[in-house]
């Protein structure tokens, strides 16, 4: 940042870290932003299909040539950082080149998602004035330790001194948070039964869910959400108490139409293909976001599911898979070309040892015929999930966009 002459002092917003939820907060936040006439910048990882997603505008990813422009005028920042320090990873230096272009583009605000944790990740170079931790399970134990006081010690670092808190966390996880806004006396805006901000479901389905929702300053009953799943009540409470502190100036009818028209592509994303017909998208990559999943398909009534599945190295692979074990899914085990994927044939093994049947489709195109040729019926939906690098292959072949 010192290299390009500090733009991150230029943004406004909110730094967004925690286990799951991170990107469902962020598109709830930026569609009622937008609602509202804001002007949005977010950095959401990782990209689906193409890196361009990774520096967004009101939800719309750079073009093509923007883009370009926009990695390459970091790369003299680079090759001086590197000299002195060493090479920067390559994200570090995507979000050193998203938060230039944020500040060219002259974001009203800023809503950025954290990579991983949140004391080391490149994005805590952000002090947006609004930090939030959605919740603290176990994902990357490797880097943030083995205990969810640990994570939770990691993610809480993006809380700086003058910042408004706002946290879903509860338990173990939730300590560290506690005492970095003591530490700091930044006020923290806590979200879940019997706090502050809160949210009761009142129906799910394919179209949404519906909630009651409270807040300090207004209750919200019969709220829309555009997103699928019961577990989107708590990430909307999160969103809510999010929006709160950052002190915009939203009417209800604003909050409502925003929320309703909340979409977040690869999460619990259902696409209308011809050649396979409903297929459901969902990134669960970890024994919480699983859980959350196979809920939605109960939530949905989806019996018996077509599991379109593959997963990356260093993930609780086998935990993922028995959370999903209760829908008794029939998996097709693939996986994406990439070398830190695991190999189908393994995937195969695990699941054995947690439920009955499965096979081995090394490429996704493929794994997605026969797929469709184990449906039951024609309006039963493919479920692909695991890693967010298969859920974006497929995304791109279900949407002509090439990688």
């Amino acid at each position: 940042m010192e290299a390009l002459g500090h733009p991150e002092r230029g943004l406004r917003g909110a730094l967004v870290a925690g286990t799951n939820g991170k990107g469902s907060v962020i598109a709830m936040v930026r569609s009622v932003l937008q609602a509202a006439g804001v002007r949005v910048g977010t950095m959401p990882k990782p990209h689906l299909v193409s890196y361009r997603e990774r520096i967004a505008v009101d939800g719309v990813a750079l073009s093509p040539e923007r883009f370009a422009d926009a990695v390459a005028a970091v790369l003299p920042a680079v090759d001086e950082v590197a000299e002195r320090l060493g090479p920067p990873t390559e994200f570090e230096a995507l979000t050193a080149a998203a938060i230039r272009e944020l500040g060219r583009q002259r974001v009203d605000l800023a809503v950025v998602e954290v990579g991983m944790g949140g004391r080391l990740d490149a994005t805590n170079v952000l002090d947006l004035g609004v930090a939030v931790v959605t919740n603290v399970q176990h994902d990357h134990e490797r880097y943030l330790g083995s205990t969810l006081t640990a994570i939770g010690g990691e993610k809480a670092a993006i809380v700086k001194r003058g910042d408004v808190a706002v946290t879903g966390a509860s338990g173990r996880g939730l300590r560290p948070i506690l005492e970095r806004c003591a530490e700091l006396e930044v006020p923290l805006r806590r979200v879940g039964a019997g706090q502050p901000y809160a949210a009761t479901l009142r129906s799910s389905g394919w179209g949404g869910i519906v909630i009651d929702a409270t807040t300090p300053e207004r209750r919200l009953g019969g709220l829309s959400i555009g997103l699928l799943g019961s577990h989107q009540a708590s990430n909307a409470a999160v969103a809510l108490a999010t929006l709160e502190a950052l002190a915009v100036d939203l009417g209800e009818a604003t909050i409502r139409a925003g929320m309703a028209q909340a979409r977040w592509p690869g999460r619990l994303e259902l696409i209308e293909s011809g050649r396979f017909g409903r297929v459901l998208l969902d990134g669960a990559h970890n024994p919480a976001g699983a859980a959350a999943l196979a809920r939605a398909l109960v939530e949905l009534e989806v019996e018996r599911p077509v599991l379109v599945f593959g997963a990356m190295r260093g993930k609780r692979v086998s935990a993922a898979l028995r959370a999903l074990a209760p829908v008794r899914p029939r998996p097709i085990f693939t996986s994406v070309a990439d070398p830190h994927a695991h190999r189908p044939a393994e995937l195969l093994g695990r699941w054995r040892r947690i439920g009955r049947g499965g096979e081995v489709v090394p490429e996704p195109a493929a794994a997605m015929d026969r797929a469709a040729e184990l449906r039951r019926a024609p309006d039963d939906p493919i479920v692909v999930a695991g890693s967010l690098y298969l859920v974006g292959a497929v995304r791109g072949m279900l949407l002509g966009e090439a990688p």
